[in-house]
């Protein structure tokens, strides 16, 4: 399974979209491929990976096995996760739209 993505690999990748060169000392992409489509893969995977580790609290408390604690650290990751994984797509969308917009 894929693991979190690094702040310098993720602006990394960003900075790769935008057309900009890297940064002097900057990380690359995690993956090695240097693509931002598998970022954005490796992203969305970490915000599924999250939300199942939330199930797997809340299930393990409810069955006197885990603490209250436990559970609301995994909820508010997944829910980080996901709050990145929308304003990403927001990003995104807007992009599009700003492309879509240019004259031809």
């Amino acid at each position: 399974m894929l693991g979190p993505v690094a702040p310098g690999a993720a602006a990394a990748a960003y900075r790769l979209a935008q057309g900009e060169a890297p940064a002097a000392g900057a990380a690359a992409p995690a993956g090695g491929g240097g693509s931002f489509g598998a970022l954005l893969q490796q992203v969305a995977q970490g915000a599924l990976e999250a939300g199942h580790g939330a199930d797997a609290a809340a299930r393990a408390s409810l069955g006197g096995q885990g603490g209250v604690t436990d559970v609301v650290v995994a909820v508010s990751r997944a829910e980080l996760a996901l709050q990145t994984a929308v304003a990403v797509r927001d990003r995104v969308v807007a992009a599009y739209q700003d492309v879509m917009r240019m004259p031809i």
